[in-house]
């Protein structure tokens, strides 16, 4: 397994494998193009054999950032692709001396809070019907 910057080629593949991993609220193709127009956008992808099988973004904004998204294809689930997504994107905001890294994450979502967890984030509030299906997400945050 290879983790690597987005190219813009990769997008297409990224927006099938979003839709598929976020069928309710997925980043359209246009949006994740879009992420080539900042620079404080930096995406990152996890390839196997040639074989998108895992992506994620981050959003630094002074000394803090976001993580847009982490996205892993089924087959790879709980198997250390998510884990080294987040350490990638993790040495990214070390490297623009960001202090604190935050995310939001449906609270319905127990794989994905426990993957955050076991990397060091802690929740720290909610917001409540965030989604559009009305669903509350959590507010994590690891600080650096």
């Amino acid at each position: 397994m290879e983790i690597r910057p987005w190219k813009y080629e990769d997008i297409l593949s990224i927006s099938e494998m979003e839709k598929e991993c976020f069928p309710q609220e997925p980043w359209s193709f246009k949006m994740l193009a879009s992420s080539f127009e900042t620079d404080s956008f930096f995406g990152v992808l996890a390839e196997d054999g040639g074989e998108i099988i895992g992506y994620g973004g981050i959003t630094v904004a002074g000394d803090t950032a976001d993580i847009d998204n982490i996205a892993v294809t089924e087959p790879y689930r709980c198997g250390g692709v998510g884990t080294q997504l987040i350490l990638k994107l993790l040495e990214v905001a070390k490297s623009k001396n960001v202090n604190k890294v935050f995310l939001e994450v449906r609270v319905s979502n127990s794989v994905a809070m426990e993957l955050y967890l076991k990397n060091g984030f802690k929740g720290t509030y909610a917001r409540t019907r965030y989604y559009s299906d009305g669903e509350d997400c959590l507010v994590m945050v690891k600080e650096l």
